[in-house]
């Protein structure tokens, strides 16, 4: 994978502060079409993210449903050949490994599953599922990794004897724990997190995510944060970057962007949350339409044929992402 040069996104969290760097990542799946199956054409899942994570810290990653926040996670990771771009993890290129160096990276490097029912094995007992890489990295004889599995049951919450069972036996929050206790048998430090609760009951959403602000305290876990859910995000990150057809359009600390959001796409998103005091009344914003075919994106800004704000120039001109406060990047012809 070639080298990108550094882009002001990148740029804004100095390299030895950045766990993970991630520059100019494009991924494109061909849209291919007739009996031969002959290109016609490219859907833009991700169009160039720049994002770069502090050590020990959590970036939130919010946006619908199809900008794109689940295929940069996997790219991260390397799960997904990218396009183009690169990512940087503690000093080394991802995407420049080969598989021997990939394979110990790995440990380094884990994720947690959205869907808690079909990450799992239903054929294997949870305890092999969680023994299984301990095994395959060759990290622990039999009898030592059956220890290290009931130690990681019982980090999450988990009795040592759940082991034995199978995943169809346990609830929807039960199975997330093991799929965290998995993601953390080879001693990780960082962890994409794709929206690990969405999954669940509303009851069980907090306990998972004071879990996982738990282990990152105990274990100075970094975390990519991906979720639809303001709320969720808000709870657990220390910043936020906010997607819309697979360019990031706002970035800022976590209380700076929901205190005083720049972009009209972030305003409309935060609107939408559900106000606890039945007293406060909140103007809600709705967009009109639905998000842009990914394949053939809109001229200009990317999010001007649903902006309220849109104005001509929004058509034709593509925003750059600049820092318009201290701290706070946004990608808006509109802001000053």
């Amino acid at each position: 994978m070639s080298a990108v040069p550094t882009t002001p996104e990148a740029a804004r969290i100095a390299p030895a502060d950045a766990l993970l760097r991630a520059e100019g990542l494009v991924k494109h799946f061909p849209v291919r079409r007739g009996l031969f199956g002959s290109a016609a054409g490219a859907v833009r899942a991700v169009d160039g993210v720049s994002l770069a994570i502090r050590r020990g810290e959590t970036l939130g990653l919010v946006g619908e449903s199809g900008s794109g926040k689940t295929t940069t996670g996997r790219l991260v990771l390397r799960l997904l050949p990218a396009t183009a771009g690169r990512v940087v993890f503690d000093g080394r290129s991802v995407f420049d490994l080969d598989a021997r160096a990939l394979r110990a990276l790995r440990r380094e490097m884990q994720i947690i599953f959205q869907d808690p029912y079909s990450s799992l094995n239903p054929r294997m007992t949870v305890g092999a599922a969680i023994e299984e890489p301990i095994r395959v990295h060759g990290l622990a004889g039999k009898a030592e990794a059956r220890e290290r599995v009931a130690a990681l049951l019982a980090r999450v919450g988990l009795a040592p004897d759940h082991a034995a069972r199978y995943p169809h036996e346990f609830s929807g929050g039960q199975r997330q724990r093991v799929g965290i206790a998995r993601a953390l048998a080879l001693g990780p430090r960082f962890l994409v997190c794709d929206e690990p609760v969405s999954a669940l009951d509303v009851s069980i959403q907090a306990q998972i995510l004071n879990l996982l602000a738990d282990l990152q305290r105990d274990l100075g876990l970094t975390y990519l944060f991906i979720a639809h859910d303001l709320a969720v995000v808000r709870h657990i990150s220390d910043r936020v970057a906010v997607m819309y057809l697979g360019k990031i359009v706002e970035e800022a600390e976590t209380e700076a962007l929901f205190r005083a959001p720049l972009h009209p796409y972030t305003k409309a998103l935060l609107s939408a949350i559900p106000v606890p005091d039945p007293k406060t009344r909140r103007e809600r914003i709705i967009l009109p339409g639905d998000p842009p075919d990914p394949a053939a994106p809109p001229p200009g800004c990317p999010f001007h044929p649903r902006c309220p704000e849109a104005v001509p120039e929004c058509r034709a001109e593509v925003p750059a992402f600049r820092e318009a406060r201290p701290g706070h990047h946004v990608s808006c012809l509109l802001v000053t």
